[in-house]
């Protein structure tokens, strides 16, 4: 696929008379209609706030949604991933491999629980977590005297990671796969909806995500009971036969009923957004192959597109995301900087001294507007500043 090769090329042109909304949660909001604001008025007057019976439905409706037997909800992705590790009792000495290329909370909750880090390339195509890195890293983490005990593939930007390879490789070394699909829930590797792939996945509601609450928000998703149970008392203090009875080191991590209530109005049209959300990728990939490196997608794959991301040529990502600023046009980087350069993380170990593919990808990706109610209007003309931008 073609990349632009130099800044100079970028042409600005006026600005549109109204901004473009990166994400536009209001258009979503009017298609919804006065359901939202019903679901909630009934959770103000019932006045359940904390476990009303709107969270125990959202739960079996997730569930059944991903084709898992169970969900746990929490109050958000970083806290579904935390939990899991505390309730497998993950800790100091372990091993925990998260890719290079993903938001900061995939590692963040290792250091919380005292295990360590260990970061692994990514695959230069769909940009998930690369198995032969992950081989590698192993083998890094056991000359270090770690003790590998989880693999953490994230389903990037929509799609899912490469679970064909991942899930035999975890198996061989005795891992357990947590599934961070915080940005492809909703997404399928060869047919199976992402909460149904590895031992347990995480998912967030942050407002963003292709299914996102009004505020903060997550859930678990396994066919576990046993872990179940335990991610239940992880969730509310580690209880044990009623709350003031404490078996374990826990949290607070509910998901406000309030919240619930929102969840089941999205995802009732949630099928319909993840077509929407397809048919506007595909219109950007046909108007931007000749230009860019548009987004691969595995033919074992779906992706919700959480994201839609082009690759430009180092040099030029920055001078386009401030040509299409002065259109009114917003772009997002994911991510400037990965995980094992930033500060908070470089100590940590890796599957070599040099990521190339994540450390690549911080220079060149940058991310177009996208979501379920972006009309083909608005694609053309972000569609057409792209291309003046880079005098094509």
């Amino acid at each position: 696929m073609p990349m632009t090769s130099t800044a100079a090329q970028l042409h600005p042109a006026p600005a549109f008379a109204q901004p473009i909304p990166f994400i536009d949660l209001a258009a979503q909001k009017a298609r919804l209609g006065p359901k939202v604001d019903q679901a909630v008025q009934a959770v103000l007057d019932s006045c359940r706030f904390v476990n009303g019976p709107e969270v125990t439905k959202f739960e079996a409706e997730l569930a059944a949604f991903a084709g898992a037997k169970y969900a746990v909800s929490c109050s958000s992705g970083t806290d579904a991933l935390a939990m899991l590790l505390m309730a497998w009792g993950i800790g100091a000495g372990d091993a925990v491999f998260c890719p290079a290329f993903t938001f900061c909370a995939t590692a963040e909750v290792v250091p919380w629980v005292g295990a360590t880090p260990v970061f692994v390339d990514v695959k230069a195509d769909t940009f998930n977590m690369d198995p032969a890195s992950l081989e590698q890293a192993i083998a890094v983490a056991k000359e270090k005297g770690l003790t590998p005990k989880v693999v953490i593939p994230v389903d990037l930007f929509g799609q899912p990671a490469d679970y064909d390879a991942i899930l035999p490789i975890a198996a061989r070394h005795g891992l357990k796969v947590l599934c961070d699909t915080a940005q492809g829930f909703g997404g399928t590797w060869n047919n199976k909806r992402t909460g149904s792939i590895g031992d347990a996945t995480a998912t967030s509601f942050f407002p963003a995500k292709p299914l996102g609450c009004y505020g903060d928000g997550g859930a678990i998703l396994t066919d576990d009971a046993d872990l179940v149970a335990v991610l239940k008392s992880v969730r509310e203090h580690g209880q044990g036969v009623d709350k003031y009875e404490n078996v374990r080191i826990g949290m607070t991590a509910r998901l406000d009923t309030i919240q619930a209530a929102v969840l089941l109005e999205k995802l009732a049209i949630f099928e319909d957004e993840i077509a929407a959300r397809e048919k506007v990728a595909r219109r950007y990939n046909e108007a931007l192959a000749d230009i860019a490196t548009v987004p691969f997608v595995d033919p074992r794959a779906s992706s919700v597109w959480a994201q839609y991301t082009l690759r430009f040529a180092p040099g030029v990502r920055d001078a386009l995301a401030k040509a299409l600023q002065a259109e009114g046009i917003p772009t997002a980087v994911y991510y400037r900087i990965a995980m094992h350069r930033q500060p908070a993380y470089a100590q940590y170990p890796a599957a070599a001294d040099s990521l190339p593919v994540a450390e690549g990808l911080c220079a060149e990706v940058i991310s177009l507007p996208m979501h379920a109610y972006l009309d083909e209007a608005t694609q053309d003309k972000i569609i057409a500043a792209v291309r003046r931008a880079v005098g094509k």
